[in-house]
């Protein structure tokens, strides 16, 4: 029997393969975002004040007690764009800080999130000034903190909804 012959498959050897890629791509993916996480001199949560594009201030500190995300993505990154809707559902449910990094002016951004139904709360950082503060090589990156507002979780790449739902329904035990 040839293993390429298409004539002897039959759909129990199609969804066996399927969910053999499955497997190997998301195992890569993981040791990939293991392994390309950002190396962070605190484990804390940063004494960030801020202002939002909106001109609201805002307080890190503000956050205790519950999970926070913090999220760095950028209008020039397909992932990101991808991802995007997954954070404006959990932004709905958990308090979500993302963080814009080179991505135009307050002006340019809020017309972004407008223009796309997007309504979580966005730090420009246009100098990735924050960026470096975290080490992000790569976009997006997440980073969720627990109630006591030490780290739980880091990845960089795409990470759908449930994903990071129950990441920080975790991280809120």
């Amino acid at each position: 029997m040839n293993y390429l012959d298409f004539r002897t498959w039959n759909i129990k050897k199609i969804i066996k393969e399927i969910v053999i890629m499955m497997l190997i791509v998301f195992v890569v993916s993981n040791v990939l975002s293991y392994v390309r996480q950002p190396n962070l001199k605190n484990s804390e949560v940063p004494m960030m004040k801020t202002s939002l594009i909106t001109k609201e201030l805002i307080d890190l500190k503000t956050f205790e007690g519950k999970p926070l995300m913090i999220h760095f993505w950028a209008t020039w990154c397909p992932t990101c764009k991808a991802e995007a809707d997954n954070i404006q559902r959990l932004s709905q449910y958990y308090d979500v800080v993302s963080i814009a990094v080179k991505s135009g002016s307050d002006k340019e951004l809020l017309e972004y999130m407008k223009g796309r139904g997007f309504d979580y709360r966005v730090i420009n950082d246009q100098a990735a000034k924050w960026a470096s503060l975290y080490n992000i090589e790569g976009y997006p990156t997440t980073f969720i903190y627990n109630r006591e507002g030490k780290i739980s979780f880091s990845e960089v790449g795409y990470t759908s909804t449930l994903g990071l739902a129950l990441r920080l329904w975790w991280a809120g035990l």
